[in-house]
Parts: C-alpha cells; sequence; structure tokens
C-alpha cells in the first residue's frame, strides 16, 4: 500500500539517499538548503560539518576514493555552490564518483539576480560528468536515483543537482522510483570477443610486452584479475599515479610508476616494449611525456569504459571499449585457452626482457639519500613507508611530498592512496583524509601535506578535533611551494620568484589551539622515533617535520622532452645505462645519432651566471664532457662547453643560453658523434678545469673580479640564494648539488 503521507521535498531527497545506501553527508549550511538541514535534525544520515565547501566536495572524494561508494556533498547557493567547483573539476578529471547537492534561490526568484544567486546549473557543465536543476518535485526521486547511477557506472564521475529552496519546501507523496530509464546512456560492459582474440594472439607474438596499468583498475575493482593477468604472463607492469596499489607494491612483476617523475626501469620499459597493454589509463601528457617520441617501438592494446579515450593521444592497434574488469576476465580466460600451443612461443625473449627490466631497477633504483644534519624528504617518505607497511591509507596534497610518496611508498592494496592527480588541487590532502577516515574508520591514515597545501586547509583542524578523528597528519615543511621552486631552479634560471614560505605557525601551538597534539621534528636521529609515537597516540596528531628545503624531485623529465630523456638526478654519475638496451626494431634504426657541440660563451663574470648556464645544459638532456674557463676581460669571462646530446636538444641549449641576462655572446659548432677529428677543446692557457657540479665557486677559483651590476653602478650582485647559503651554514652541511 502507498504511503499516502505527503513528505517535504528535503524529506523526500533525504529518503532517496538513504535507499541509495547514502551513510554520510559532508557539508556546509546556508539559507537555500535550510529545508534541507531541518529534515537532517529528525535524520539518521549522519552529516560531517567541514569548515569550507571545497573541502566538502574533496572530503567526498576521499570517502569514495577509500570506500569505493558514491561520495556526497551539499552547499547552500551563490558562494556556496561556486566554492564546490574545484572538487567537482577534481573529481571530473581523476573519475571519482561524487552526488555534490546544492540549494539554490526559489524558482520565482531565478534569473532576477536575487541574493545568492549563481548559475550553478551553467557552471558545473564542464566540471562534471552530468548535472541537474530540479524544478519540480515530482522529478525530484527519479533525478536522485539518476544521479547515483550516473556517477556510479561506466566511466565514474561527479553529478550536480541544484534545488530551489521552494522545491525542498513543497509537499507531495513520496513515490519511490524503482526502474530508471537512460536510453542514451548504456556504458559498456564485456569487449568485443573478436577484439579480445586479437589481443591475445598480439600478447603472445610480442617479444617485449609491458603492462601499462591506470585508475581504471582501481574505479573498476579489478586488482584481482589484474593480478592473475600479470602473472600468467610474467609481464612487467608499471602504475599511473592514479594506479599505484592497482597492483602490490610487492608483486615481482611490479616495476613503479612512469612519467615525469616515474622511475628509470618504468620509463625505459615504455620506451623499450614492442607490445604495451594499456588497461584504464588515458595515455596522459605526465605519463607519456613528448607523445611523438612516447613508445615509438610498441603496438598498443587500449581497454578503457570510456571509449572516447581510446584513440583520443595514442592511436591503439586494438582498441576494446568495454569495463576493466570483465575484460581482464574475457583475457585471463582467453589465454587459458591458447597457453598451450603458444606458451612456449617467444618465452625466451620474453624471459630476458623481464631480465632486463629487473637490471634497470638494480642499477637505477629510487634514490633516498643520507644526511647526518637535516632530514631529506626521502627519508620521511621511506619512515612512512616503514610504518605503514603497505596497508595504511596515505592522502597526499600536491607537490614534491606527493611525488616522493608515490615513488617510495608502497601500496599493497588498492585505495589506499590518494591523490589529486589531474587536477593537481592544492589543499586536497587534508579534507580527503577526512573522507578517508570517516568511510574506513578502523584503518590507519595518514594526511601527507606540504606546508603550502596545509595552510590552505588549516581550518580543517577543527572537523577533525570535533570528530576526535584519529587521522596523523604529516607536514613536509620544506619552507617554500616546492615543486614550483624547483620548476623555477631548473627552467627559469634560478629566478626564485614569490615561492618562499617564510611564515609558518608552530606546530604544537596550532594543534593545541584546537584541543589537538602536536611536535615539530627537526633531526634525523629523532625522525623515526617521532612518526612512531605519532601512529601510535590514540586520536589526531599533527607532526611538522622540517625537511632538506632545496631537495629536487628525481628523476625528471623536462617539459617536452620524451620520458626516456630523464635527468637522473646528482646521485647518478653515469651518462649511459651500464647494460644494453634490447635491440630496437628494424623500423626504427633511422634514429638520429648524438652529436657533439663545442660552444664558445663570453659572459659577465657574476655570480650564478655559470649556474644558469648548467641548468640549462641539465634541463635539455645534454651531457656536459668538458667545461674550461679563462678570464677575458675586466669584469668578463671567457666559457668553453664541450656537450653532447640531440642536435635540436643543442640548438635549444644555444639558443636559451644566448638569451640569459649575463651572457654577451655564443658561437659554436657541431659534429657526429664518434668523429674521429672531434675532441673536447682543450684548456687555454691560463684557465682552470671546473667540475660541472662546482657551479658558482669557479668565479673564486680564477681571482677574476666580479663584473657591476645593471642595478646599482659599483656594488656586487648580491649571491642568487643567499637564504640557502644560510641555512647550508646553519646546519653544517653543503647546499644540495643539482
Amino acid at each position: 500500500m502507498v504511503n499516502e503521507k505527503k513528505m517535504t521535498g528535503a524529506e523526500i531527497l533525504l529518503e532517496c539517499l538513504a535507499r541509495e545506501g547514502v551513510e554520510c553527508i559532508f557539508g556546509y549550511p546556508g539559507g537555500a538548503t535550510l529545508p534541507l538541514y531541518d529534515a537532517l535534525y529528525d535524520h539518521g544520515i549522519r552529516h560531517v560539518l567541514m569548515r569550507h565547501e571545497e573541502n566538502a566536495c574533496f572530503a567526498a572524494e576521499g570517502y569514495a576514493r577509500a570506500s569505493g561508494k558514491v561520495g556526497v556533498c551539499c552547499a547552500t547557493s551563490g558562494p556556496g555552490a561556486t566554492n564546490l567547483m574545484t572538487g567537482l573539476a577534481d573529481a571530473h578529471l581523476d573519475s571519482i564518483p561524487i552526488v555534490a547537492i546544492t540549494g539554490q534561490v526559489s524558482t520565482k526568484v531565478l534569473g532576477t539576480t536575487g541574493f545568492q544567486e549563481a548559475d550553478t546549473f551553467g557552471i558545473s557543465l564542464p566540471c562534471t560528468k552530468h548535472n541537474y536543476q530540479v524544478r519540480n518535485l515530482a522529478d525530484l526521486p527519479r533525478v536522485i536515483h539518476e544521479a547515483f547511477y550516473i556517477a556510479a557506472t561506466g566511466r565514474p564521475g561527479p553529478v550536480l543537482v541544484d534545488i530551489p529552496k521552494d522545491v525542498q519546501q513543497a509537499k507531495a507523496v513520496y513515490e519511490p522510483c524503482d526502474e530508471l530509464d537512460l536510453p542514451g546512456y548504456q556504458p559498456p560492459a564485456e569487449g568485443d570477443p573478436e577484439l579480445i582474440a586479437q589481443a591475445v594472439q598480439m600478447i603472445w607474438d610480442s617479444e617485449r610486452p609491458l603492462v601499462y596499468a591506470g585508475g581504471g583498475i582501481i574505479s573498476a575493482g579489478a586488482s584481482r584479475e589484474l593480478r592473475e593477468f600479470v602473472g600468467r604472463l610474467g609481464a612487467p607492469t608499471v602504475c599511473t599515479l592514479m594506479g599505484l596499489g592497482g597492483l602490490p607494491a610487492d608483486d615481482p612483476n611490479f616495476v613503479s610508476m612512469p612519467g615525469m617523475h616515474g622511475s628509470y626501469a618504468a620509463n625505459m620499459g615504455l620506451t623499450e616494449a614492442d607490445l604495451i597493454i594499456a588497461l584504464g589509463v588515458r595515455f596522459d601528457d605526465r605519463v607519456t611525456g613528448k607523445l611523438a617520441a612516447f613508445a615509438p617501438r610498441a603496438r598498443v592494446i587500449h581497454v578503457d569504459v570510456d571509449a572516447s579515450e581510446l584513440g583520443k593521444n595514442r592511436h591503439a592497434e586494438v582498441a576494446i571499449a568495454g569495463d576493466v574488469k570483465c575484460v581482464l576476465r574475457q583475457m585471463n580466460h582467453r589465454l587459458n585457452e591458447t597457453s598451450r600451443e603458444n606458451a612456449e612461443r617467444r618465452a625466451e625473449e620474453r624471459e630476458a626482457w623481464q631480465r632486463q627490466v629487473r637490471v634497470w631497477k638494480a642499477e637505477y633504483p629510487l634514490w633516498v639519500p643520507a644526511s647526518h644534519e637535516v632530514i631529506k624528504p626521502q627519508h620521511l617518505m621511506s619512515e612512512i613507508d616503514r610504518l605503514s607497511g603497505g596497508a595504511a591509507i596515505v592522502a597526499s596534497d600536491v607537490g614534491q611530498h606527493q611525488m616522493w610518496a608515490a615513488q617510495l611508498i608502497r601500496f599493497n592494496e588498492p585505495r589506499r592512496w590518494l591523490c589529486s592527480g589531474g587536477l593537481g588541487s592544492m589543499g586536497f590532502g587534508l579534507p580527503a583524509a577526512i573522507g578517508a577516515q570517516v568511510a574506513c574508520p578502523d584503518k590507519p591514515v595518514f594526511a601527507l601535506v606540504g606546508d603550502g597545501g596545509f595552510q590552505m586547509s588549516i581550518p580543517e583542524l577543527a572537523t577533525v578535533a570535533n570528530y576526535k578523528l584519529p587521522i596523523k597528519i604529516v607536514i613536509m615543511n620544506n619552507g617554500h611551494l616546492g615543486m614550483v621552486r624547483q620548476w623555477q631552479e631548473l627552467f627559469h634560471q634560478n629566478r626564485l620568484s614569490h615561492v618562499e614560505l617564510d611564515t609558518f605557525p608552530d606546530a604544537e601551538k596550532l594543534a593545541a589551539a584546537y584541543g589537538l597534539r602536536g611536535m615539530t621534528v627537526e633531526h634525523p636521529k629523532a625522525l623515526a622515533h617521532a612518526l612512531h609515537e605519532a601512529a601510535m597516540t590514540p586520536g589526531p596528531m599533527l607532526v611538522n617535520v622540517r625537511v632538506a628545503p632545496y631537495e629536487n624531485v628525481y628523476p625528471m623529465v623536462p617539459s617536452g622532452a620524451g620520458i626516456q630523456e630523464m635527468v637522473l638526478g646528482p646521485e647518478y654519475e653515469r651518462e649511459e645505462p651500464a647494460s644494453p638496451l634490447p635491440p630496437p626494431l628494424k623500423a626504427h634504426d633511422d634514429v638520429a645519432p648524438p652529436v657533439q657541440r663545442t660552444l664558445d660563451v663570453l659572459l659577465e663574470n657574476a655570480p650564478g651566471a655559470l649556474q644558469r648556464i648548467l641548468t640549462i645544459i641539465t634541463a635539455q638532456c645534454c651531457a656536459l664532457r668538458n667545461l674550461s674557463a679563462d678570464p677575458a676581460a675586466p669584469g668578463r669571462l671567457k666559457v668553453t662547453l664541450a656537450l653532447e646530446g640531440d642536435a635540436k636538444a643543442l640548438s635549444r641549449v644555444e639558443k636559451k643560453i644566448g638569451k640569459l641576462v649575463n651572457v654577451l655572446e655564443t658561437t659554436g659548432s657541431a659534429t657526429p658523434v664518434g668523429d674521429t677529428e672531434t675532441e673536447s677543446p682543450a684548456s687555454p692557457t691560463g684557465s682552470c678545469q671546473v667540475d660541472s657540479e662546482a657551479l658558482d665557486p669557479i668565479f673564486a677559483l680564477l681571482g677574476a673580479p666580479p663584473a657591476k651590476t645593471h642595478d646599482s653602478p659599483g656594488t656586487s650582485k648580491p649571491p642568487l640564494r643567499p637564504r640557502r647559503q644560510r641555512w647550508a651554514q646553519e646546519c653544517k652541511a653543503e647546499p644540495n648539488p643539482r
């Protein structure tokens, strides 16, 4: 019998949410959502009061990422709704299922620029999978159930439902919506059997297959199928930033994360593979680098539930539209059927390929530098990894700490690594950790944040304290916007512009102000004990870890370069890998050989001038074979550089050096490597040979007077990094070499 009792729109909304299994809403009330919050007063659905609407959306994301369920957030009209947009765009790019409910001014006021009116429907169109504005109460049940279905199925994503205030207040008899009719929305499930057969045959025919797994594995819940697939093939596997945990980090076939800050083994694996099996990925530019140079020797099998991604960035010989979980089941079944007649084919070649990838991993591991004077950021990540054991949930903010964490912290299960991937939203880490802790109250949760992103989300300490969430907040405090500083250092001639964070609150006092415990750690010997104490202490904890301020994330692929053109960092001195690469396919034997170029540079003898030149050489992935310098005139210096690299890269080096403010003139010539007539330039009489890592000290060695600056006649330009030098003196450590 149908219940004839009339309910308000707000009560009907909550009934629909309850039928969808919603347990928690993250929100912030306002005038246009007063009817909803009045109905919540007597309802069983939990509400978590955040301190900013953007953070409410991030928390809903954290809930969804950690649990696999649809996250729900709520905001009022106008500024409340517009504050949600960053979170919605973040969820849209990372394919996270969110339903956002916004209040709106009454339908009679719509379009009159009333108080707190904004075109939420129009503004949210580009950053949602779908959106609705409900103007008729009779449509509300259908819309809510459609929103959850669309958010969770196919390629997941955020859906927004905008509900005017008078619709929330209106009354009607609730009629459940038991069936959905969405004829234009039919996400695929299983893949085409003919394409599955083609893909499996390509796999058996390949000598150097590599599995490239992304966030689609996590979204589809396909980790078990992936492990079976990879184990059956014994194929090296890389997982993207969004796919970490899809294959356990301790799986013998797992390599690491690929891309801009991926490992040497992962990037060379993609470069030298003859077959890439791409599962739930979109060939993002942070993975591919220069697209034209990405995986030049490989054919591609691409599986994705979103057909629009197939062939969008990289052509695929076999493109399969389907749910990756279903497709992997089909492929595993087909592999099992055909293994008897195919398993021995190419077996020796595939075994040699596996050995080669293992050698790359061993020779070029992700490095954790040691220091007795200062905490290195990598040391911090290794300690968190030791504590978590691959099982803790780590919600990361955006920046250098995010990349180091992705490199060095193990994740042996899916939905343990939560980060803002596509949008890269600072301030994401702490509210996402709140959502994850609400979703998984029995699991340890770390909020790993930088000192920049943390200061964007400090108000959420009140949320942590209010709900007594046992989150361990770890701040990697390097006194800078670290990733921006790294790019300014490497690609903008070290002109550090507005990246220093000079003021940071006292962690203990800040935590105490919210009724929490806090501590600051500054010495390497104290780090392990402090993190252990934080992990073992019941309830929330704020740990401010002061780390080396000028450490850079390596490996790094410069913008516009191919992923094989990695800058490995100062700890690797070899220019060439010790082990040979697999022989390339004949179709690619016409790769242009490297050339050598002798470049003469006349420059002002100013602090930092040579440093900027060497930064450009490093950033363009060219090798510095020799360097000599000679005083040319008072205040001037002639530097001769012997360079080796790709001809186009060397041309870029010469152009960029010629544009530097301290460079007066450049001349150079190039010849192919291996030409017997080409030799490194000899040092001119009276010049000095300089280690390429000994940057500015060259001027002191020469004893040449520095050039006068253009800023103030008669005065020397101050050192480029007085804060860095002062910090190095204080901790009795040398500045971090490039």
